[in-house]
């Protein structure tokens, strides 16, 4: 797997120019708006969806059959673009985290607590789009991924619709219970959340794994 690591690093380097880009788009935000939440999705979601294109760089030109003509076994793999989306996703979190609270902490402009709350709250949705594009780009490949991507996305919306009618018409307000969570319930929240999200990782790894091993190259 270390070798696979080192393929998919050295691909970063082949698209150097576009992480540049991104880097100086995420300073400027970070230096210059007010609001830095952008900047840590941006980079959290951007980083970590590159281990889903590198599945389409192995695919390119038949390269799969000669990748795994040496010794590289399915599932270790799939376990390395598992790995390689968390280790981007995660240190593209950290980094713009810790830039936005010396940054935002520097002006004086909110609370630890208020900074470090919102920017948890991505690591879940950071693990459910693993969780769910690494299959679909493994059995579906990039073209037909696309697809099936654009109608689970509005699956997952007509869910969340669904889900704020629900709650109308049985008389509840999000908005009020949001408002009003405190910052413990919040925290347990989230924690909560990254918890099931790491539970669908692990169920999401398994159905890759199947997925790899049916494949023919």
């Amino acid at each position: 797997m270390t070798g696979l690591l080192i393929k998919d690093f050295r691909l970063l380097k082949v698209q150097k120019n576009f992480f540049v880009l991104i880097v100086f788009i995420l300073l400027g935000q970070i230096l210059f708006a007010e609001n830095n939440f952008f900047a840590i999705s941006f980079a959290t979601f951007i980083f970590s969806l590159f281990s889903i294109s590198t599945v389409s760089y192995d695919e390119f030109d038949n390269g799969n059959p000669f990748l795994f003509s040496l010794p590289v076994t399915r599932k270790g793999y799939v376990l390395e673009k598992y790995c390689f989306g968390l280790i981007l996703g995660g240190a593209a979190w950290f980094v713009s985290t810790l830039l936005v609270v010396i940054v935002q902490l520097t002006k004086g402009a909110a609370s630890l607590t208020d900074l470090l709350l919102p920017s948890l709250a991505l690591l879940p949705f950071m693990l459910f789009l693993l969780a769910v594009m690494l299959p679909i780009q493994l059995k579906f490949g990039s073209e037909k991924g696309r697809i099936v991507l654009i109608g689970v996305i509005g699956l997952i919306f007509l869910l969340g619709v669904l889900a704020v009618k629900a709650a109308e018409a049985l008389h509840i307000d999000l908005a009020f219970l949001f408002n009003h969570l405190s910052s413990l319930s919040m925290s347990a929240l989230i924690f909560g959340a990254i918890a099931v999200m790491l539970l669908l990782l692990l169920l999401s790894l398994k159905i890759s794994m199947a997925v790899m091993n049916r494949k023919e190259f």
